[in-house]
């Protein structure tokens, strides 16, 4: 087994990485939290057909009280109603402050548990086990929870660490192979902000990452979870280093929220935005054209993403309502290196608009 501490000052934890984790998951649970009376796993039908019979299993040889609940799922799913219903059938379930919360599935199941931890009695504690490569990788790593608006992405959450996340990932057999693949951008962003080893090893090994060889797997998965848990172990609430892993996601989360969350995938959103941002990072001369072309050829070796159809300006608009928008200035994380990275804020909108309208151009060709 992998662990890889996560040490951040509110609630220090551990990523476990094993293949047939889910199998013993409530032993893990019993074992670290020997408190546990009372445990709620909330999943998505989907995820449940698939790994809820094994998760369920793993409560026969503990004395913990366990209940599943539902709810949908896709960035359309990540609502405050959600949030609500799923509050509402706790409160019906006698779930108290002592209880703990199972995150199984993906991102946006991951993200609506954790609020609904943060606020449920003013505060629950609760579990990762993600089922999707983006969600291992990424998502189920920091603490950072929330819901969407119409007017965009996550502008209602909250920072509430995990007690623990545990990966398995045998669970990744069953992902459709779109979401497989959105989930690998997460890991060539850990790659292009800080890890140079994980780029280099994603260019070498298209071919036994993309058949999900269990060795390649392993190696990426521990890979850009260790990036994650030192950047935000340093950082916990994106007062500074944390922000980096940003990079995609400004021009990637206005993509999502400008087409309604029904085009894109969230891996594939932030692919494109890693694009946009090699371009603009060229553009400015913060990296050479040649680092720019390496980015980009190696988002677009994996997959043919989805076509951009969204006006420029509309792009433009989405940006100045964004998270990462301080003082009515966006700002944008540009690679400098493969490896490394850095936070500007005066990015020019002809640049903007520029990098918009070349992404709708090459999601063309």
């Amino acid at each position: 087994m992998i662990r890889i501490a996560i040490n951040t000052q509110s609630c220090p934890y551990e990523a476990l990485i094993e293949d047939g984790l889910l199998s013993s998951a409530a032993a893990c649970l019993a074992e670290l939290l020997p408190d546990c009376r009372k445990c709620f796993i909330i999943t998505s039908p989907v995820v449940r057909r698939y790994h809820g019979r094994a998760l369920l299993a793993s409560f026969v040889k503990t004395r913990i009280e366990h209940h599943l609940l539902e709810m949908q799922d896709g960035e359309r799913a990540k609502t405050l109603k959600s949030v609500g219903s799923l509050a509402v059938k706790l409160c019906k379930l006698n779930a108290d402050r002592a209880s703990v919360l199972v995150a199984l599935g993906g991102g946006v199941v991951g993200d609506v548990t954790g609020f609904l931890a943060s606020i449920y009695m003013r505060g629950t504690r609760f579990v990762q086990i993600p089922t999707t490569f983006l969600a291992q990788v990424d998502s189920s790593v920091g603490g950072k929870t929330g819901v969407n608006l119409s007017e965009g992405k996550n502008l209602i959450g909250t920072f509430h660490q995990p007690v623990m996340v545990l990966i398995d990932p045998a669970t990744l057999k069953t992902l459709p192979a779109r979401q497989y693949i959105a989930g690998l951008f997460e890991a060539l962003k850990a790659g292009i902000i800080r890890n140079r080893r994980i780029f280099e090893f994603m260019e070498e090994n298209r071919e036994r990452i993309l058949q999900r060889e269990p060795s390649a797997l392993e190696w990426l998965t521990a890979e850009a979870v260790r990036v994650k848990a030192a950047v935000v172990s340093e950082d916990e609430r994106e007062q500074g280093l944390r922000r980096i892993l940003n990079f995609g996601h400004t021009l990637g989360h206005a993509l999502e929220a400008e087409t309604r969350y029904r085009r894109f995938l969230h891996g594939e959103a932030v692919a494109w935005g890693m694009v946009g941002a090699a371009m603009i990072s060229a553009g400015m001369k913060v990296c050479s054209t040649e680092t720019a072309q390496r980015i980009i050829n190696a988002v677009l070796a994996y997959a043919p993403l989805p076509v951009v159809e969204v006006r420029a300006r509309a792009i433009l608009h989405r940006l100045m309502h964004d998270k990462k928008t301080v003082h009515d200035k966006v700002h944008f994380v540009l690679p400098v290196d493969i490896g490394k990275v850095e936070i500007v804020n005066n990015v020019p909108e002809k640049a903007v608009l520029q990098a918009v309208e070349e992404l709708r151009y090459l999601s063309r060709t």
